[in-house]
């Protein structure tokens, strides 16, 4: 069976990603944002007795290496063995498309175009000349649209037949000169030795490094223009494009719709307001949804704690192990579980929706000029947006900011956003001490005042930054290129899916794994006792000074310290210690939870300060793990433990003494 390697290249928001699964069927994430995919995905197809292998690279504008995007995809594009790329272009703006072809006919001599979003193209009447443009590339164009799996066939068909030509040769200008003296002194035939002089031209040291230990490069370079060599590389790619696409490209009208909806949705009057209403609608259909799944989840687990404890006793299994694994292990497990899923099944489909549609670039479009201010990148707006669903995974999307400076603000002011594992122990506690159990207005108040916390996140992102970025992470800000998607009617039960697939179950997944050592460390402190008196009460009464001085007491304390490995089981030990049982407790409904608080001295300041200190004080484990695997520092996984910290003792401090 023949075999072909297939590389995919092409900017972000193309439909490269459809392309990759409609082939193989592996159901990478088709989100409508730029920058969404940092990581490399393989797979495979059979058609016709030949194997395709497809490697679908990050997205990318360019591969004069700057980016982390940029590096990876070129380096793969130079170094890796593969038999055609495939440049994804998108049919309605197809000069960036061809600006990557361009650059990639430069490194690989293989290489086919394919024009996604051609219905999208055809309902805005643009039409495109395909034999004129496969005339000026010199290779293979096909017409496709992956949402409807239209010209898929023909693109393996242009694969299967595209044959290995020269490279591309454009006129440097100025540089041509110096690229054929440096050309003559390179040994090689597998690389272009006019792609490698640029490099050596732009002094980039990294594939400088790397050709010299191929035995490539033998000698230094001197530079002989004082030019700025990246500038003039790039104008002479965008006049060359401007070349290909003349008479190639015809587009009849202006997107009316896009523009009256853009000029709404990135005003700067009504730009704020609208994202700050988009995020109230979906806290409140999370709330109002939430509740029942969650009651009938629990009264599930719960019945099964009888059954189980049963079967491990007639295992001849030692009580206290029993009673470790059954009122520890088991019980921490489905409070997490309970309290997690229902919000989580809700939140990311709606978040996924909004992604898929094409509103959060528009978010991060009307936040980048306060990012600036704060001397921080706009693209920290999308790490935030990740960070409502889950703050491991904002940490995470860091990457797509290039600058490492701002990439660090970015993952340290990430806590300030507050994850879907806090929103539970939030919403029980504004409602229970500011809305009020009334079912009918309740959702709606404490949706608005869940708004409100996220808004203050919002500030105190905003101030850190600032705070950062003109101390210990000092600089200006970086600009960065940020393309307003036009909006799609995305697959809604695609989106369902991938959002349950892969983050509802990830996270979900990831908080079991604490939860476990979790429930054995409270079930250890609550049970083990020293002269007669639990650890547990040895604790609180440790803590308790400082919980009175911040307005709280030494039971919310200990309960948000043994929160750490998961912010889901912070209200459950809160009961346990105020009830002075050896096991988490199970509420039935809020007005018990209520009484309990009540009884044991809350107030509304007490209510406040619990859920400023419990927004920010630190990571959770995993995040913090996140966090010092993607800085590789443990001065600044330090950091992100003690800034969210000194902020929220601060406002408990201020609340407890100043206003109330």
């Amino acid at each position: 069976m023949k075999e072909i390697k297939v590389v995919l290249v092409g900017t972000p928001n193309v439909g490269k990603s459809s392309i990759y699964n409609a082939f193989t069927h592996n159901h990478e994430h088709t989100g409508n944002w730029a920058g969404k995919t940092v990581g490399i995905s393989r797979g495979e197809c059979e058609y016709l007795d030949t194997c395709y292998t497809f490697y679908d690279l990050p997205g990318t504008y360019s591969l004069i290496s700057k980016s982390k995007e940029e590096v990876v995809a070129t380096d793969f594009i130079v170094f890796q063995d593969f038999d055609v790329a495939v440049v994804v272009c998108d049919a309605t703006s197809l000069n960036k498309g061809i600006h990557l072809a361009v650059q990639t006919k430069e490194i690989c001599p293989n290489v086919v175009v394919c024009i996604n979003l051609i219905d999208e193209a055809e309902k805005r009447g643009i039409t495109i000349n395909k034999k004129l443009l496969e005339e000026r590339l010199g290779s293979r164009v096909v017409l496709v649209s992956a949402k409807k799996k239209l010209g898929l066939t023909d693109l393996l068909f242009a694969i299967n037949e595209s044959k290995s030509q020269d490279y591309l040769k454009l006129d440097y200008g100025v540089l041509n000169d110096s690229i054929d003296d440096i050309s003559k002194n390179l040994d090689t035939n597998q690389y272009n030795k006019r792609w490698i002089a640029l490099k050596i031209l732009e002094n980039n040291q990294s594939y400088i490094n790397q050709f010299k230990n191929l035995g490539i490069v033998k000698k230094d370079f001197v530079k002989k223009q004082d030019l700025d060599v990246h500038l003039e590389v790039c104008i002479h790619i965008s006049k060359k494009v401007k070349e290909i696409l003349r008479d190639v490209v015809n587009i009849p009208r202006v997107d009316e719709k896009t523009r009256k909806i853009d000029k709404i949705l990135t005003s700067k009057i009504w730009g704020i307001p609208i994202m700050l209403l988009f995020l109230f609608v979906i806290f409140y259909l999370t709330i109002v949804g939430a509740n029942y799944p969650s009651s009938l989840l629990f009264s599930f687990f719960s019945s099964l704690e009888a059954p189980i404890m049963n079967f491990l006793e007639f295992l001849s299994l030692p009580n206290f192990l029993v009673d470790l694994l059954v009122h520890g292990v088991y019980k921490t497990l489905y409070w997490v579980v309970s309290v997690m899923m229902p919000p989580m099944l809700i939140f990311f489909p709606i978040f996924t929706f909004l992604e898929d549609l094409g509103v959060l670039p528009r978010i991060a479009f009307n936040m980048d000029r306060a990012f600036s201010k704060c001397r921080a990148c706009g693209k920290q707006a999308l790490t935030m947006c990740m960070g409502i669903g889950c703050n491991a995974v904002g940490v995470t999307g860091a990457r797509i900011i290039d600058s490492k400076r701002e990439r660090f603000i970015a993952i340290l002011t990430n806590v300030f956003m507050p994850c879907n594992g806090k929103f539970p122990s939030l919403i029980a506690i504004i409602t229970i001490f500011f809305v009020g159990l009334d079912q009918v207005y309740g959702a709606f108040f404490c949706a608005l005042i869940l708004t409100g916390f996220l808004f203050l996140g919002i500030l105190l992102t905003f101030l850190v930054s600032l705070i950062l970025s003109k101390t210990i992470l000092k600089g200006e800000p970086s600009s960065f290129t940020l393309e307003l998607p036009p909006y799609r009617m995305p697959n809604i039960w695609a989106s369902i899916w991938y959002s349950i697939k892969n983050r509802a179950i990830f996270v979900l997944g990831r908080a079991v794994k604490v939860a476990i050592p979790a429930g054995v460390l409270i079930w250890v402190i609550a049970n083990v006792s020293i002269h007669g008196v639990p650890v547990l009460t040895y604790l609180v009464n440790t803590l308790n000074p400082i919980g009175i001085f911040l307005g709280l007491d030494g039971v919310i304390l200990l309960a948000l310290i043994l929160g750490f490995p998961a912010n889901e089981i912070v209200v459950p030990i809160l009961l346990m210690c105020y009830l002075n049982t050896s096991t988490l407790i199970d509420m039935d409904n809020l007005s018990m939870l209520k009484d309990i608080l009540v009884e044991n001295g809350w107030t509304i300041k007490t209510a406040l300060c619990f859920l400023i200190l419990f927004l920010y004080r630190f990571p959770c484990s995993t995040t913090l793990l996140t966090i010092h695997k993607e800085t590789g520092s443990k001065f600044y996984t330090f950091l992100s433990v003690l800034i969210p910290l000194l902020v929220g003792v601060s406002l408990c401090i201020i609340i407890n003494f100043v206003f109330l």
